[in-house]
């Protein structure tokens, strides 16, 4: 009941990065029957392009070898190694283009649909693969059924298909045992091709099925509940709940920092309780005023007490530190609009500090 309630609840479709790591974990529609109908294609074609030339060189040699064995000296064991090489060889030669056949369209089968990947995940051992439970439920699931319906049809189907087709070339092939013996083989031959292009037919038609059932069950298998959606937005975007904790650290950092740099200001302009500024000005360093610090309420009256405890001037001129406030950030030059009412406030402040002559 869990299961199908789970089932129920994946309504979506997969995402992006749910069909990515599915890849990445190996997770790919592949159609075994696609195989199986390519090693077929693969044995029909030896069978009728390189079969008989190979067996009929093949022929040659051990006609040769059984017309001829003066000329194959078995003396020593050299001579035994000599000749079963050259026989290994000619076997070889007969069996090699079957061999690079199903391996290159069996390779071929598998890239058509996947380019294949090293996935440890595939191989590493896991309980699951040889427990009784698991295997049953998988023996009696809906891919399970799947399965046993298309080695049915393999099995039923094409005996069926294959009796009708062949019911005629029974009774031919018992007429050739009274004929010539050398064309039994032909004739049996012609009926294994007729078998073959039989099996290639129903395996086509079944591959064909198999590769769109395999990809519909595969996406099937990737949908996603709402709140799977969710959860990975999560995970991709952030938490806001995190995101917002982290924005809030950063910005009391940031406001510690700046309260830290009051003592380096030269002066404040204040609103005056609303707004502060502190200003840096040395004419070494910079040739405009630095906003060092900003604030506004209990932040303006900190850089209000600071500024009252070392002693640096405070000018009260509310449309100046609204402004200010609101158009220049920290650790930034003031603009040129504000040069002529800071220049005023700056020469105020130096010729507080300089020194004062005395009148002889």
């Amino acid at each position: 009941m869990a299961d199908d309630e789970d089932k129920d609840s994946k309504t979506e479709d997969p995402t992006e990065k749910k069909v990515r790591d599915a890849h990445e974990k190996g997770n790919v529609p592949i159609s075994r029957e696609l195989a199986l109908f390519t090693s077929t294609l693969g044995f029909y074609f030896y069978l009728v392009f390189f079969l008989p030339g190979g067996i009929g060189r093949l022929g040659e040699t051990l006609k040769d070898l059984f017309d001829r064995p003066d000329q194959w000296r078995l003396g020593t064991a050299t001579d035994v190694v000599s000749l079963f090489t050259h026989l290994g060889w000619e076997i070889g030669a007969l069996l090699a283009p079957a061999f690079i056949l199903f391996m290159v369209l069996g390779a071929g089968s598998s890239i058509v649909q996947h380019l294949p990947t090293f996935v440890l995940d595939r191989i590493t051992p896991q309980a699951s693969r040889i427990s009784l439970a698991k295997g049953w439920t998988r023996i009696f699931s809906g891919p399970g059924m799947v399965e046993f319906g298309k080695s049915l049809f393999k099995i039923v189907i094409v005996s069926v298909i294959m009796v009708f087709a062949l019911r005629n070339d029974y009774y031919a092939m018992i007429d050739s045992m009274f004929s010539d013996p050398q064309t039994i083989f032909v004739k049996f031959a012609v009926i294994v091709k007729k078998m073959l292009i039989i099996i290639l037919l129903a395996t086509a038609l079944l591959a064909a099925v198999d590769v769109f059932w395999t990809r519909y069950h595969w996406y099937e298998q990737l949908r996603m509940s709402k709140q799977e959606i969710k959860d990975e937005h999560k995970q991709s975007q952030g938490d806001p709940v995190v995101k917002a904790r982290q924005r809030s650290i950063a910005r009391d950092r940031a406001r510690r920092r700046m309260i830290a740099n009051v003592p380096r200001a030269t002066l404040v302009i204040t609103n005056p309780t609303h707004f502060a500024v502190a200003l840096r000005y040395v004419r070494e360093e910079n040739e405009a005023p630095i906003v060092v610090a900003k604030g506004q309420d209990l932040v303006a009256l900190k850089i209000r007490e600071i500024a009252g405890e070392h002693n640096i001037p405070i000018f009260e001129d509310p449309p100046l530190a609204r402004s200010m406030f609101a158009q220049v950030s920290v650790d930034s030059v003031i603009p040129s609009l504000f040069y002529k009412a800071v220049a005023e406030l700056v020469h105020r402040v130096y010729a507080s500090k300089a020194p004062k002559r005395r009148i002889r």
